[in-house]
């Protein structure tokens, strides 16, 4: 539903029902080229025969601007990009960041109201996609122009976003800044497709207030914090994050709810130590550990006992 959701913004498809608001405005019945939105996809769709300075002309002659602003407002489109030299160029001359730069210029040249972008990072490598992100974040930021970005990697959603919108099946399963998105999932969905999660599914056997004492189906009790889980009797799918569990004894905070656990694999990832644990039946139990001098090394087969404050730990549905 990102994409269907975005060309209803952008009018290219009509609502079956709601109303579409921009700045308080209701857009349902203005026609795309009058809605003041700039749009960026992922093939670029620049036109080949054009130069970069024409393709960035293009949107201004469309709503009959003058020459002599015209050229003026391509200039300056194209010097917010950093290729303010390039515009005799045509698009086969330009490598692939070269050409989302000029996008997004092409976007920003007529200073929309609104930007739209469909996934406009995919084509690239990861190291430039990685460089585009802060770029294009930094620059919507000086602008100050909301922008409206879909995407399917989550990495890219958390590292870009003021506020993220996950869907699933058509529907928002939750709408909030990326760090509240991460560490406090709304359901299961939320918290299996955000990042890396650890789940565990259990009984609710009782709730108090802001505990909820879950029994795992190995019999394990802990206690975690109730979020969609209403009633004693409940199913639930208990999740922690991975960075959130620790198996050095002295590094326990006072509070933290511990489990036996055997260490299956031992990943060194430079920054990071990824360890794979079977903890009460789960195979696929994952914490992550920076890589410090006094950060034990675990070895396969090695018998621990893991920890974690029941804050951290979320009874979600199951």
């Amino acid at each position: 539903g990102k994409t269907t959701c975005l060309m209803m913004l952008a009018g290219f498809e009509t609502a079956t029902h709601g109303d579409i608001r921009l700045g308080g405005t209701s857009i349902n019945n203005i026609p795309p080229h009058k809605r003041g939105i700039g749009m960026v996809f992922q093939n670029y769709a620049l036109f080949p025969h054009m130069t970069i300075a024409e393709n960035l002309s293009f949107p201004l002659e469309v709503r009959k601007i003058g020459k002599s602003e015209r050229e003026k407002k391509v200039q300056h489109a194209l010097d917010m990009v950093e290729m303010g030299a390039f515009g005799g160029r045509r698009p086969a001359q330009l490598s692939g960041g070269q050409q989302q730069r000029i996008a997004l210029a092409r976007a920003l040249v007529f200073e929309p109201e609104l930007v739209l972008m469909d996934e406009p990072l995919g084509a690239l490598d990861k190291q430039l996609r990685e460089k585009m992100q802060f770029e294009i974040t930094d620059l919507a930021h000086r602008l100050g122009i909301t922008t409206v970005y879909v995407t399917h990697d989550q990495t890219e959603a958390l590292t870009m976003s003021d506020r993220v919108a996950v869907f699933d099946d058509g529907r928002i399963q939750q709408l909030a800044p990326p760090d509240l998105l991460y560490e406090e999932p709304e359901n299961s969905f939320v918290a299996q497709f955000i990042g890396e999660n650890n789940t565990m599914l259990g009984v609710v056997k009782e709730i108090r207030g802001e505990e909820a004492l879950v029994q795992l189906d190995g019999g394990e009790l802990i206690d975690c914090k109730p979020v969609n889980v209403t009633a004693v009797g409940d199913r639930t799918r208990v999740s922690i994050r991975p960075e959130r569990v620790e198996y050095n004894p002295e590094r326990l905070k006072p509070g933290a709810h511990t489990l036996k656990a055997e260490v299956l694999e031992f990943i060194y990832m430079g920054d990071i130590f990824r360890t794979r644990l079977r903890v009460a039946g789960n195979d696929e139990f994952i914490i992550k550990t920076r890589n410090a001098p006094d950060q034990r090394r675990l070895s396969p087969g090695e018998q621990i006992e893991i920890g974690w404050l029941p804050q951290d730990c979320r009874a979600l549905d199951a």
